[in-house]
């Protein structure tokens, strides 16, 4: 991403467990921050096996707070950049992008549905924030595994009241993706964060509800799919290359460690820059973008490689690149 092309050195300023899977930085460009809005987030260089790489992180809070403040939840199977982030400690030096928001609050309905699902609600929190602000007419549901797995419950039930329903699913809560439709005007807007499969319950429920396309907003994290990550065999038959992808990592970032060249922009299932044909499949592709359509995913003819995966198997692939 253009925007995101030069990094600046910054200092995290601030250190604080919000739950015992996740944690708030605080960070200070060298610079001083840039302004930012609703929905943005920065880039965050890491280091994963002695590589860098980047991370994106969704922005809390307002620019007055004179910080970029970030969550981050510590991933079991982490690929490496939510250890990174959180053996930061306080003074610690690393480097950021500008913001840069892919996730805008629009405005301009009605009124406002705001549907989070875990760590997903960072940057659904600024959106309710500015919305309380500006005191639009809006609801916030939360899904959580649990209400200790809710690092921002008791601060948004101060702050929102009767706008916070939170969905508690160890208390038998699941989000109703048609009953919260249903209150909403037609020229009402929804904002969604969370894994995959809420993405695609809400994707479905508003489809049916007949809503137009455009005032359904969403964004996800590439770690959410169908089947727990496994290791697998990616075969590029065209450069004679056979590739194993762990876990943990990506089939993109395997590609790119083996000098197989993908092109490739946000890495989080979404622009489809590094979108490849899928030559053959040897067990289940696990499709965890929001760039292909439901069809093309049921066709299994194509994959993304920065987020989506196969299980119990191998896929033989063609990337499109020619080596000179």
């Amino acid at each position: 991403m253009a925007d995101e092309a030069l990094l600046q050195p910054a200092t995290v300023v601030a250190v604080r467990d919000l739950t015992p899977t996740v944690r708030s930085l605080e960070i200070l460009p060298a610079d001083g921050i840039l302004p930012f809005t609703p929905g943005s987030h920065i880039a965050v260089q890491v280091c994963i096996n002695g590589r860098p790489d980047r991370r994106h992180y969704s922005l809390l809070g307002r620019p007055e707070d004179g910080c970029y403040r970030i969550a981050v939840r510590r991933m079991p199977h982490s690929r490496g950049g939510s250890i990174f982030m959180w053996d930061l400690r306080e003074g610690d030096a690393l480097a950021v992008s500008a913001p840069r928001n892919a996730f805008p609050l629009k405005g301009g309905g009605s009124a406002y549905l705001l549907i989070a699902g875990g760590i997903g609600i960072t940057p659904i929190h600024a959106m309710a924030m500015a919305l309380a602000d500006a005191e639009a007419p809006f609801r916030l549901l939360y899904g959580v595994r649990s209400r200790s797995d809710a690092p921002f419950g008791d601060a948004l039930a101060t702050r929102l009241g009767n706008r916070l329903e939170l969905v508690v699913e160890e208390e038998g809560g699941l989000i109703d993706m048609a009953a919260a439709f249903a209150p909403l005007p037609d020229n009402g807007e929804a904002y969604v964060c969370g894994p995959m499969g809420m993405l695609e319950a809400a994707l479905a429920g508003w489809r049916a509800a007949g809503r137009p396309a455009e005032r359904l907003r969403f964004e996800t994290f590439g770690n959410s799919g169908h089947r727990a990550a496994q290791p697998f065999i990616v075969r590029v038959p065209d450069l004679g290359r056979e590739i194993r992808v762990e876990a943990n990592q990506t089939m993109l970032d395997a590609l790119d460690a083996a000098g197989v060249e993908v092109l490739s922009d946000c890495r989080r299932g979404e622009c489809g820059l590094c979108n490849v044909d899928v030559v053959a499949c040897e067990g289940e592709l696990d499709h965890r973008d929001v760039f292909l359509s439901e069809g093309q995913k049921a066709e299994g003819r194509q994959l993304c490689a920065c987020v989506s995966r196969v299980a119990g198997g191998s896929v033989t692939i063609r990337t499109g690149y020619r080596p000179l």
